[in-house]
């Protein structure tokens, strides 16, 4: 009778796990006093009628980096303001079975790798999670970074591509050592 609960508690947890990550997969949550996050399609749209620069967030449903990004960094209003003032911001499951359409192309999932082409192209076939892409707004990528990153972390390198420094041959460790050590004092 033990045996019998415990099996079929551990069925239902399964069930509600596996029942969450499709849910969260296939619908985008939009909580307004977060991060706007937009399909990759539906930021392409956005800047093809305003230009700006693209923030992509390439992760995995499986990635706890990628998760405690969102519960910390992505989720603190200093971040969130400057995301959403600065940029089209894109969640990207790396592992999405969905054809992505850019200029023309459809990008598709590559069962050997287990990883949709466009994570491989954006990622330039160095995958990591979580994975960082900024693109400039005619769709041309800037830097790709990797990994966690803290609020503190993660601000100066926001503000290095929104307020395009990279065009002032200003070297991104550069400016986020002279921005964090102003921001000490």
């Amino acid at each position: 009778m033990k045996n019998k609960f415990i099996v079929t508690l551990f069925a239902y947890c399964l069930f509600s796990v596996f029942s969450g990550c499709n849910a969260q997969s296939s619908e985008t949550k939009y909580d307004p006093n977060g991060i706007h996050w937009m399909s990759f399609e539906e930021a392409v749209k956005s800047n093809d009628e305003k230009p700006k620069r693209i923030f992509i967030d390439t992760y995995t449903e499986w990635c706890g980096w990628c998760k405690k990004m969102d519960a910390a960094t992505f989720s603190d209003p200093a971040v969130v303001k400057y995301m959403n003032e600065h940029f089209y911001a894109v969640k990207l499951d790396a592992e999405t079975k969905d054809t992505i359409l850019f200029r023309d192309k459809s990008f598709t999932y590559v069962k050997e790798y287990k990883t949709n082409q466009i994570a491989i192209d954006l990622m330039q076939g160095q995958m990591s999670y979580p994975t960082y892409s900024f693109l400039d707004g005619q769709y041309q990528l800037l830097y790709n970074l990797k990994g966690y990153q803290t609020t503190e972390q993660f601000l100066p390198i926001l503000q290095y591509f929104a307020e395009e420094q990279y065009k002032n041959n200003i070297k991104l460790e550069d400016f986020v050592s002279k921005v964090s050590s102003g921001n000490q004092k």
